[in-house]
């Protein structure tokens, strides 16, 4: 048994979660998955089973699209409403347009500072691990891309925004960068990952509906044996 599952991830799990249950689901050991998404994000996770597990490297590359909600007025440790807050300032005199303006400059090409509740490593520890303990360090700005960032709806304090952007792109830190140009500071309430490279949510299947016919063979499968 091998191929790839287009699985829509539910809020709450890690995506080794997701694997976990793959594995007992269709009782195999050689499951893992391709582009991590954080315990508070939902929708598309690729799934590889068996010899599929090496074609890894194709699919972290791919570009991706989220639709997220960015909550203005809150600052926290982890950019997302589930982390300390940090700070709360006032909101109500920003309006749908100041939004749309402030989305405006990160679309492009930009350097953005990965965020503590991350995989990126420092001195061999995961940044996330470091998070939880408290701790905060130096981080260097990488370079990614932003191909589109619109809003899409606006309802004070809550703004809901597409993204589409190249692998590596933290939709927590574009929240948090949107809220420092706002001067209000922001964090994530929600985000959804709706397409990876040619993957789509429509065709993601819900975890305890998975079964063996939900298996996918990927066009260039023989590179993986």
């Amino acid at each position: 048994m091998e191929g790839i599952i287009v699985v829509d991830k539910p809020s709450g799990m890690t995506s080794h979660d997701v694997v976990d249950k793959v594995r007992r689901r269709l009782k195999m050991k050689r499951v893992g998955h391709a582009g991590t998404l954080d315990p508070l994000a939902t929708g598309v996770l690729i799934i590889l089973v068996g010899k599929s597990t090496k074609l890894f490297d194709k699919f972290v590359a791919f570009d991706k699209a989220y639709q997220a909600t960015i909550r203005l007025g809150l600052k926290t440790v982890s950019a997302d409403i589930q982390g300390a807050v940090v700070s709360e300032k006032p909101f109500s005199g920003i309006s749908r347009d100041h939004v749309s303006e402030a989305l405006k400059k990160f679309v492009g090409d930009i350097e953005q500072l990965p965020p503590m509740v991350s995989a990126v490593k420092h001195q061999g520890q995961r940044l996330y691990k470091l998070a939880r303990k408290g701790v905060t360090v130096d981080r260097v700005p990488r370079r990614v891309r932003i191909d589109v960032l619109k809003l899409l709806d606006f309802e004070s304090p809550l703004a809901k925004v597409y993204m589409e952007c190249s692998k590596g792109t933290y939709v927590r830190q574009v929240a948090e960068d949107v809220g420092e140009v706002l001067g209000c500071g922001a964090c994530i309430t929600e985000i959804r990952r709706t397409k990876v490279g040619p993957f789509v949510i429509g065709e993601a299947v819900r975890l305890e509906e998975l079964n063996e016919g939900d298996l996918k063979k990927w066009p260039n499968e023989e590179s993986a044996s």
